[in-house]
């Protein structure tokens, strides 16, 4: 194919000022260190980086192991059209996840040590391998569209021999470090604000995640749709969204159980910060949620849309107001991001667009949803009794 320059939208020199302020802050970065570059100190270890980058990014990416546990496990065949960029999705999210992880950790080129240092009492130890070894196997559970496009037949079979185990360790690996990652925090109870401490904190992260990647599949098909001028499946679409109309019901109810349980509930009409960001939390899942419930709001593309983008704000709310929010009290300190951490933060959320882009566009990232049969489609209708 002749190259061609790309022609300069509004959107595209919107990228290009992006990049280019995640790159300086990089060199920051790395010229400067941790406190050249960001906000953190002693007091406050864990900002922006952590909170987003890492906690939120690796739950964005649950839609691989959502999507592939219902296709290959549950064996709910009719979804098989939007797993395809799941997958996609959730491997571009976490090689992103791994490269904003060398720009948070203090000493980048020692993160080769947890494959030879182990410390099986570490939940950080068992984060880190989960996540190398989930990312493996969503790269090759995407392989199989690399070897459709180069038409390489024999690597393909191989790949399709070992697709069950494959799948089976994908869920396994992604089902505990998502969890894992709300352990993290089990050991601080007492510099955590109480209206997000609970000894259930890993069971909310791994709901949390599964809601959320159903919203990621809807939002990334709608804007699949737009990019590239597909036909939106939106018949598995409205299905997902009523099972994530339920999935939300089930956090929400556990969340304020939990709170009530727990005598924190009155903590949520304080005239606090705290309270007045776990109210947006809150709303930002039990509006979608109650949205969902309705077959008109199901049955409209856009809104459909707007819930799940609701869904995916709530879930962001939710990991910084764990990560940041909850903290901020305990620390004595206020963190406020530097600009450069959010230079990077962006950098890499353009960087994740703009690689899916160009991968769904050279690779058969879409399968094409399978037709009804011919003779269903041309079935006569019955006659009636007595006619001619």
């Amino acid at each position: 194919m002749p190259f061609t320059v790309p022609k300069l939208t509004v959107w595209r020199s919107i990228f290009v000022l992006l990049m280019l302020a995640g790159l300086y802050a990089v060199f920051v970065r790395v010229t400067s260190g941790l406190a050249g570059a960001t906000n953190l100190s002693d007091q406050f270890p864990w900002g922006l980086w952590i909170g987003f980058d890492i906690l939120c990014g690796v739950g964005l990416a649950a839609g691989g192991f959502t999507l592939v546990a219902v296709v290959e496990i549950f064996n709910i065949k009719r979804y098989r059209p939007i797993l395809r960029p799941a997958v996609l999705t959730a491997f571009l999210g976490y090689v992103l996840v791994i490269l904003a992880l060398l720009l948070d950790l203090g000493r980048p080129f020692s993160i080769w040590h947890a494959i030879i240092m182990w410390n099986p009492h570490s939940v950080m130890f068992e984060v880190a391998w989960c996540v190398m070894l989930y990312t493996t196997v969503l790269f090759l559970e995407f392989l199989p569209a690399v070897f459709e496009r180069l038409g390489w037949k024999a690597p393909l079979g191989w790949l399709h021999a070992i697709s069950v185990p494959l799948v089976i360790l994908g869920v396994i690996l992604s089902t505990l470090h998502q969890s894992s990652l709300g352990s993290l925090f089990l050991i601080v109870p007492y510099k955590m604000h109480p209206l997000w401490y609970t000894p259930w904190l890993p069971v909310f992260f791994f709901v949390s995640a599964v809601c959320v990647g159903m919203a990621m599949t809807i939002f990334e098909s709608w804007h699949s749709t737009r990019a590239f001028g597909r036909r939106l499946e939106f018949s598995l679409l409205e299905s997902m969204g009523r099972v994530l109309a339920v999935l939300l019901s089930v956090y929400v109810t556990m969340r304020f159980l939990d709170l009530a349980q727990r005598g924190a509930l009155s903590r949520v009409l304080e005239n606090r910060t705290e309270s007045y960001l776990f109210g947006l939390e809150a709303l930002l899942m039990i509006v979608p949620m109650l949205m969902l419930y309705s077959d008109r709001i199901r049955s409209s593309p856009g809104k459909l849309y707007a819930s799940a983008l609701m869904v995916v704000f709530g879930f962001v709310t939710n990991r910084l107001n764990v990560s940041v929010t909850a903290l901020e009290a305990g620390s004595g300190t206020q963190y406020i991001p530097k600009w450069t951490e959010v230079a990077v933060t962006l950098a890499i959320v353009a960087g994740g667009f703009a690689v899916f882009r160009i991968v769904a566009a050279y690779l058969p990232v879409f399968e094409a949803a399978e037709e009804e049969p011919a003779a269903a489609r041309t079935a006569p209708e019955p006659v009636a009794a007595g006619g001619d």
